[in-house]
């Protein structure tokens, strides 16, 4: 059975961090880009970041670049997300899936398997 789960939310305050991880089950990461999403209460999903297979390039909203660092570890079948200086804004459920294509910054399309999702809470 494929299955993707998400972890590592929680509450933070503004300006700290947390790590996010997506363990995929019932396939092997290495075949798919990984791409996280969030979902804000009251707004629609948004693509956040992607990691590619074959030479790891990544991919970052303009919202998260420079904050947010995405990373793999093939051997764990495991993607990261690394999100530092975390601000109010940042607060909602993370979602990791597979994506087919990265069409700009941000905008993924072909996502076949998703995960239930991890909630961020940033507030002081």
């Amino acid at each position: 059975q494929v299955q993707l789960v998400e972890s590592g939310g929680g509450l933070v305050q503004p300006g700290g961090s947390l790590r996010l991880s997506c363990a995929a089950s019932g396939f092997t990461l290495d075949y798919y880009a990984i791409g996280w999403f969030r979902q804000a209460p009251g707004k629609e999903r948004e693509g956040v970041s992607c990691i590619s297979t074959s030479d790891g390039s990544t991919d970052y909203a303009d919202s998260v670049k420079g904050r947010f660092t995405i990373s793999r570890d093939n051997a764990r079948n495991t993607v990261y997300l690394q999100m530092n200086n975390l601000k109010p804004e940042d607060t909602a459920v993370y979602y990791c899936a597979t994506v087919d294509k990265v069409a700009a910054p941000g905008l993924y399309y072909g996502m076949d398997y998703w995960g239930k999702g991890t909630l961020v809470t940033v507030s002081s």
